[in-house]
C-alpha cells in the first residue's frame, strides 16, 4: 500500500448536520430576496469597492464573461447589470478577498482538510501560488513554477505509452486554453481528453448529431420572443441559469406559451419577478408556466410517445397538424416512426408517464396547431442509461412539426459550465476527428495520433486499474463531479502524479496521486496582463455565439499565471526546443493561438476581430436546414424504446439535484431558498405517501443503498422531507449522494454516468 492510501482521508467530507431550517416551497423565484441575497455575498466576499467595480462589467461588452453558466447575453444587455443572483454568487466566489497561501498549507494537512465539508472546502479562498505534495508527505509546500513544471515533464517522460495519460478538461476554461491543451495533448501522443461534457451534456451531442447533423442546439435567444410554445424539460432555470428566466418572461410577453415537465414543480417556472422591473420588485411578476406535467423520472419518453400518438389522432382525423411538406423534403424515416407510434397503447404510456390525462390533452392541444416549438433540456434528460434516446424523441416531435430552420423553434439543450460548448468546438475531444487531424498536421507540421482516447468514466476505469498514472485536470473537481466517489477517488490515488490548474481549493486538491501538484490561475474577472498589455480570452455560449472576455481586477496574487501560458511551459518543459511548435511564445500570446484556432477550426475565421462586441455565431447546419452529411442527406427520425427500470417494491428511483446556494460541485451556501430547505444539504425529498407506507416522519434519518451488479453504495445519514414528488422517486443533492452513483452504469453511446435514476432502497437510522 502506498504512502498515499495510508492517509486518514475522508472521500466525502463530514456527513454533520448543520441545523435544518424549513418551510413552504417558493412560489416565484428573483424579486428582492434575490437582489438582497446577491448583495449580501457580494458584500461578504468582495466588499464594497470590489463588487461596485467588477458587476457592472459582468457580461458586458468590454466586459467579462460570467464564470457560472453558459446562458447568452441579449445585444443589448441591460444597464442595470446583465446578471442573475447565482452569477453574483459565482463572481463573489472567484474574487473573494480570502487567500490559501502557504500558511495555510502548513497550518493544515492534507488529512485535516479531506474532513472539512465542501462548503468549507470552497469557502477557504483563492489559491496563490503553486503547490507540492510530495510522495509520503502530509502537507503541501510552496514550489517555483519552473520546478512544478519540470515535475509534469518528468512524470509525462517515464510513462511507456502517452495512454497512461489523461487531460481532463473543464468547461471554465477558454477557448485559447482549451485550444492549446488539446493541441498539447495531441503533440503528446494521446486523445485522452475527458472532458466534463462526458459528465452533463454528451447524450445531447450524440443525439443531436445523429438526428440533425450538430451536437448544439438551433435556436438563438432572439427565437423566445418569437416562439409559440417553449418546452422546458428536465431543468430548473430559476436555479442553474436563472437568465433564461427574462427569455421566458419575453416570449409569455409576446403570446406564447410555457409548458413545463419535470418530477418537480420548480419555483422558477411557476411565477418571475424580474428584478428589473417596478412589476418585479413591487407587483406579481410574470406568471411563466401554462402547463406543468409532473412526470415520474426518466418517464419522459412514455410521456412525449403519448404526445405524438394524440397529435397523430388530430392530424388523421382534422390535419394540419404535422409538416408534410418539411417531412417530405428534410426528412427521412417518417414511415418507420408513425408506425412504431401505432404500436404503444395510449392509456399504458400515460400511466408509465405519471402525468394525469387531462394535463397531457391540455399540452396536445397548445401543440397541435402550433409551429413554432422550442424544446429546452438538461440533465434531467440526458442522466439516464436511456439520456440519447430522449433527446431523440424531442427531435421527433420538433421534425414531425417542421419546427427547426425557422423563428422561434429549434432545439434548446441548456448547458452548464460557461464555455463547455467552446471547448468542445476547439478540439477538446475524446474521439478522432479526421478532418481536425488533417488541419492539425497541416498547421502544426506533426501527426496527431489517430486512435480513439478515454472519456471521463473509461478514464477514470483505466486509472482505477493502473492503466493510466498521470492525471492533469484543466479546472474543476473531477473527483466530487464524478460518479462513484469512492471508486472515483481509488482510481487518482493509484496514479503517480496528479495536477490541477485551479482557481480555488477543492476536493480534488485532497484526494491526489502519490504525488500531486495545485498549479494556481487567473480567474474569469481578473487582469491578464504580459509586457503592459491587456490581453483577453473568447468564449463561445450556449447557443453557439463566440465572443470576447476581458478582466479587470488586480489579481489576488502576482504569482498567478494565466491557463494558457501554464499548459505552454508544460508543453515547452516537455518538449523543449525540439519541436515544430514553440510553446512558451505561442502561449503568451493570444493572437497568435487564434490565429492557429482560425486556421485549423472552421467557422473561426479571423476570430480576433469578429469576436469584439457581441461577437458572432459559428456556423449551425439545422438554422439552414443542410442535413448533407446524415444519411440521404435528411434529418432522422427515430424509434426509440421504453425506458426499463424494474424496481422491487422496496425500491426507489433517485434524481441527484442541485440546491439554490450551489453550481455544479461549488456550494455557494447551504439554502436551497425556493425548495424551502435552510442550513442543510443532507436531505431527500420524498412524497408523504411513502413516508408513511416506509414508517417514516419528517427529518427522521435515513440511510441510502444502491446495489448494481451485486456491488451495495451507501450513501449515510440524509433527513426525510416531505415534497410534492411522484410516488416512488427521491431527490437529493450532488456531490453528496455521487457516492450511490456506479461507474460500470451509464447511458449507451454517450456514456453519461446515470445520475437522474439511480435504483435505491432506504433504512432508517
Amino acid at each position: 500500500m502506498s504512502d498515499q492510501k495510508k492517509r486518514n482521508l475522508s472521500i466525502l467530507g463530514t456527513d454533520a448536520f448543520t441545523g435544518i431550517k424549513t418551510q413552504a416551497p417558493a412560489q416565484y423565484a428573483a424579486g428582492i430576496p434575490a437582489v438582497k441575497v446577491a448583495i449580501q455575498h457580494a458584500m461578504k466576499e468582495m466588499g464594497l469597492v470590489k463588487a461596485a467595480k467588477v458587476l457592472p462589467k459582468m457580461n458586458q461588452k468590454e466586459g467579462f464573461d460570467c464564470p457560472g453558466c453558459a446562458w447568452p447575453d441579449p445585444e443589448k444587455p441591460s444597464k442595470l447589470g446583465e446578471y442573475c443572483e447565482n452569477g453574483v454568487k459565482a463572481i463573489a466566489e472567484e474574487a473573494t478577498q480570502q487567500t490559501v497561501d502557504r500558511d495555510f498549507f502548513a497550518k493544515h494537512s492534507v488529512e485535516e482538510l479531506s474532513h472539512w465539508s465542501d462548503y468549507q472546502i470552497g469557502k477557504a479562498g483563492r489559491l496563490t501560488e503553486p503547490m507540492l505534495l510530495r510522495a509520503g508527505s502530509t502537507h503541501y509546500e510552496p514550489i517555483s513554477w519552473e520546478a512544478a513544471y519540470e515535475q509534469v515533464a518528468k512524470s509525462l517522460t517515464e510513462l511507456i505509452h502517452p495512454d497512461q495519460a489523461i487531460f481532463y478538461t473543464s468547461g471554465r476554461s477558454s477557448n485559447e486554453a482549451a485550444f492549446l491543451y488539446g493541441l498539447f495533448a495531441r503533440a503528446f501522443g494521446t486523445n485522452n481528453m475527458p472532458d466534463c461534457s462526458n459528465m452533463c451534456h454528451e447524450s445531447s451531442g450524440v443525439a443531436l448529431g445523429e438526428t440533425l447533423g450538430i451536437g448544439k442546439g438551433s435556436v438563438t435567444l432572439d427565437d423566445f420572443d418569437q416562439a409559440e410554445v417553449v418546452m422546458v424539460i428536465g431543468q430548473n432555470p430559476g436555479t442553474n441559469h436563472p437568465r433564461m428566466l427574462s427569455a421566458l418572461q419575453k416570449c409569455k410577453e409576446n403570446g406564447g406559451k410555457v409548458i413545463s415537465i419535470n418530477p418537480l414543480e420548480e419555483a422558477g417556472l411557476i411565477r418571475f419577478k424580474n428584478p428589473q422591473e417596478i412589476k418585479g420588485v413591487l407587483g406579481g411578476g410574470q406568471a411563466l408556466t401554462d402547463i406543468h406535467l409532473q412526470v415520474k423520472i426518466n418517464q419522459d419518453i412514455p410521456l412525449l410517445k403519448a404526445i405524438l400518438k394524440q397529435l397523430l389522432h388530430i392530424e388523421r382525423t382534422e390535419g394540419d397538424v404535422f409538416d408534410h411538406d418539411f417531412i417530405q423534403q428534410y426528412t427521412q424515416g417518417y414511415e418507420p416512426l408513425i408506425a412504431d407510434i401505432d404500436t404503444y397503447d395510449l392509456s399504458s404510456l400515460i400511466e408509465q408517464s405519471g402525468v394525469a390525462v387531462e394535463k397531457i390533452t391540455a399540452a396536445v392541444q397548445l401543440l397541435a396547431k402550433r409551429k413554432k416549438i422550442i424544446v429546452c433540456w438538461a440533465m434531467g434528460l440526458t442522466q439516464h442509461k436511456n439520456g440519447v434516446a430522449n433527446i431523440k424523441e424531442c427531435v421527433n416531435l420538433l421534425l414531425l412539426k417542421g419546427s427547426l430552420g425557422k423563428p422561434g423553434a429549434g432545439t434548446c439543450p441548456v448547458r452548464g459550465h460557461s464555455n463547455v460548448q467552446g471547448d468542445r468546438t476547439v478540439g477538446i475531444m475524446h474521439h478522432v476527428s479526421p478532418v481536425l487531424n488533417q488541419a492539425i498536421q497541416k498547421t502544426f507540421g506533426f501527426t496527431p495520433p489517430d486512435h480513439q482516447g478515454f472519456d471521463t468514466v473509461h478514464a477514470i476505469q483505466a486509472m482505477h486499474q493502473k492503466k493510466a498514472s498521470v492525471f492533469i485536470a484543466l479546472g474543476g473537481n473531477f473527483v466530487s463531479a464524478a460518479s462513484d466517489s469512492m471508486y472515483t477517488a481509488t482510481a487518482l490515488q493509484n496514479c503517480k502524479l496528479t495536477v490541477q490548474i485551479s482557481t480555488k481549493l477543492n476536493r480534488s486538491h485532497l484526494i491526489t496521486g502519490e504525488t500531486a501538484l495545485i498549479l494556481p490561475t487567473l480567474g474569469r474577472s481578473e487582469m491578464d496582463q504580459k509586457n503592459g498589455k491587456r490581453r483577453f480570452f473568447t468564449v463561445e455560449n450556449s447557443m453557439g455565439k463566440v465572443h470576447q472576455s476581458k478582466g479587470l481586477l488586480s489579481p489576488i496574487s502576482n504569482t498567478l499565471q494565466s491557463e494558457p501560458e501554464i499548459i505552454g511551459n508544460i508543453a515547452h518543459a516537455y518538449f523543449g526546443e525540439k519541436h515544430t511548435i514553440a510553446w512558451k511564445t505561442l502561449s503568451e500570446d493570444y493572437d497568435q493561438i487564434r490565429q492557429k484556432i482560425a486556421a485549423v477550426i472552421k467557422g473561426c475565421e479571423n476570430i480576433t476581430q469578429r469576436s469584439q462586441g457581441t461577437g458572432f455565431y459559428l456556423p449551425n447546419n439545422v438554422r439552414t436546414l443542410d442535413f448533407s452529411k446524415l444519411p440521404n442527406g435528411k434529418a432522422q427520425f427515430t424509434c426509440c424504446d421504453l425506458p426499463q427500470h424494474h424496481l422491487e417494491q422496496d425500491e426507489f428511483l433517485l434524481m441527484t439535484i442541485r440546491s439554490h446556494d450551489q453550481f455544479n460541485t461549488t456550494i455557494y451556501g447551504l439554502d436551497d431558498r425556493y425548495r424551502g430547505i435552510y442550513n442543510e444539504r443532507r436531505i431527500v425529498l420524498i412524497h408523504p405517501d411513502d413516508m408513511k407506507t416506509h414508517g417514516l416522519t419528517k427529518l427522521d434519518t435515513i440511510d441510502m443503498m444502491s446495489i448494481y451488479n451485486g456491488q451495495q453504495r451507501i450513501a449515510h445519514k440524509f433527513l426525510v422531507i416531505p415534497y410534492n414528488i411522484p410516488k416512488g422517486n427521491l431527490a437529493a443533492y450532488f456531490p453528496e449522494t455521487n457516492v450511490l452513483i456506479p461507474h460500470d452504469q451509464y447511458a449507451d453511446k454517450s456514456h453519461t454516468p446515470i445520475s437522474k435514476s439511480i435504483k435505491v432502497r432506504i433504512k432508517l437510522v
